[in-house]
């Protein structure tokens, strides 16, 4: 087996464990913070939430887009790129230092902006959440950094598995703080040590996950040490390659923080900010597992095809692409789509809750076929070298989420708040991949359009009698007041029975109507089981 086929099974299976284990560790947040529509809940989601928004600002598509390409170039320096790598580290080290810094000192104006709404008690509870978490900043950071370099020194795994070690210590230190003070949604009820170890958890993790970092630098045969001479490490062309992708984070992060202004009325009771980042990590499992993993590797061809200017070639591998994650993600959306109220039992207290939370779920899973497409026409920009027009259908996909939140702040109830903004996430997904589509297409010419239409048409005929079993499954189990609903843990087995018999119905469909991907489909599940 080639490295490269080594690297992408490590990955691959670093990916599966690493959603797993994450997937666990969030059911346990959400019974110690006594359900997902709780004011705790929602308080935590928000100050927890900062770090992440903060980091993909300053960082995200620059180290992997711009910084990598650039260790690997030192790579070849007489000194192997020791003094090259030094310099960035320090520069990082230090901007992590400071941003990190700047963000505790305006915590309680963060909260204030990303949950205006909330009550003064909810806020000063997310505050108090926020200073203990606000530090995953510089660890962050540290992380991305360090496993970016190992990633450019051929050494792929601790980067991928270092998040399942931060997963084990969350659900361990969340464990603990279940049995010690059992589950909490009422602000009342927090006192300054259970903050600090609910809140110091979740950093604990993100630290433990950059150190395990660093027991793999031997590997790379580098010795860095502080080095505060920055000339030389190229922050005006750093600048300028990543220009467009930062200002695609910052449209991002911008429509984010309007979306949690809008659903901070939402404090309690109702669907909020915790009921949609659960929904939205139900939603990234089949994306991540499917678009990801089957998707990524045909980019590899797609590059040599973009480089060389074999624009055919380029049409075909974007069909091809397109067609062989559609057959795995259609099912993924119509299953979830059914077995919504059993897998939404696993982040909520109660088989109502389950109920509003399902809404939320499937208006998400609205735009996960649009956006898996999405992945590879935007993609095949960036073989291209093109950033700037994905950072022009970026904008209006922002301007669409922005819009929709602010329509529906003002026109729904509070219970229905956090659905209409998946709703509108979904409708921004599908015009975007249409805009998209349509440039890709100016840009190279055909792309094959109508053959990847037809293929995702016969997935979604096939999926529709399969989902129909799935629901009729769920029905039979006694609906939402049924087995399927009475505990997590039911919710978890009710939702892996309506997931295996719609499978069967899935699989007997595809091949009553011949489809000419199934062949290649189940070769593909027996090669990554085998693997």
């Amino acid at each position: 087996m080639s490295s490269i086929g080594r690297a992408s099974i490590l990955i691959g299976a670093g990916t599966v464990v690493s959603r797993l284990s994450g997937f666990l560790r969030q059911i346990v947040l959400v019974i110690a913070l006594g359900g997902s529509a709780t004011a705790a809940g929602n308080a935590f989601a928000v100050a927890n939430g900062l770090p992440n928004a903060i980091y993909a600002i300053i960082s995200t598509g620059l180290l992997a887009a711009v910084v990598v390409p650039q260790i690997v170039q030192a790579a070849a320096h007489d000194d192997g790129g020791t003094a090259f790598i030094s310099k960035l580290f320090t520069l990082g080290t230090v901007a992590l230092l400071v941003v990190t810094a700047v963000a505790m000192v305006c915590a309680p104006l963060l909260v204030q902006l990303y949950a205006d709404r909330y009550p003064p008690d909810q806020q000063a509870l997310a505050t108090a959440f926020a200073y203990w978490c606000l530090p995953q900043i510089l660890f962050y950071g540290l992380y991305a950094l360090v496993g970016e370099a190992l990633n450019a020194r051929n050494i792929y795994g601790p980067f991928t598995w270092a998040p399942i070690v931060n997963n084990i210590v969350s659900i361990a230190g969340f464990g603990l703080f279940i049995v010690l003070f059992g589950p909490l949604g009422e602000i009342i009820d927090w006192t300054p040590g259970r903050i600090a170890v609910m809140a110091g958890t979740a950093t604990a993790g993100i630290v433990v996950q950059a150190l395990v970092l660093f027991l793999f630098w031997p590997r790379t045969g580098l010795r860095i040490r502080p080095d505060f001479r920055w000339r030389g490490v190229g922050l005006n062309r750093i600048g300028r390659l990543a220009g467009w992708t930062f200002l695609m984070v910052l449209l991002g992060q911008i429509a984010g923080v309007v979306q949690s202004r809008v659903l901070s009325e939402a404090a309690q009771d109702h669907p909020g900010v915790f009921v949609a980042q659960n929904a939205w990590l139900l939603y990234m499992i089949p994306y991540s597992l499917i678009v990801l993993s089957i998707g990524t590797p045909y980019f590899t061809r797609l590059s040599e095809h973009a480089a060389a200017g074999r624009h055919d070639e380029v049409r075909a591998d974007i069909g091809r692409s397109i067609r062989t994650v559609g057959v795995f993600i259609v099912f993924a959306t119509f299953v979830l789509a059914v077995a919504s109220v059993p897998a939404s039992r696993l982040f909520t207290n109660s088989p109502e809750t389950a109920a509003a939370f399902a809404v939320v779920l499937v208006c998400y899973l609205i735009g996960l076929i649009p956006n898996a497409v999405q992945f590879t026409i935007q993609r095949t920009f960036y073989m291209y070298n093109d950033t700037r027009t994905p950072f022009l259908f970026t904008i209006l996909q922002a301007g669409i989420v922005i819009a929709t939140a602010l329509i529906a702040g003002v026109t729904l109830p509070i219970e229905l708040l956090a659905a209409g903004l998946a709703l509108g996430q979904s409708l921004a997904a599908i015009v975007q991949l249409i805009v998209a589509t349509w440039l890709l297409h100016r840009k190279i010419g055909d792309l094959g359009t109508r053959s990847w239409m037809l293929g995702l048409g016969r997935f979604a005929v096939a999926a529709t009698p399969a989902a129909a079993a799935g629901w009729a499954v769920f029905l039979l189990t006694g609906g939402l007041g049924g087995w399927t609903t009475a505990n997590q843990v039911l919710g978890g087995v009710g939702s892996v029975l309506i997931g295996v018999v719609a499978l069967v119905v899935y699989l007997g469909m595809l091949a009553l109507v011949r489809a000419p991907e199934l062949r290649p489909a189940v070769q593909l599940l027996r090669r990554y089981a085998r693997r």
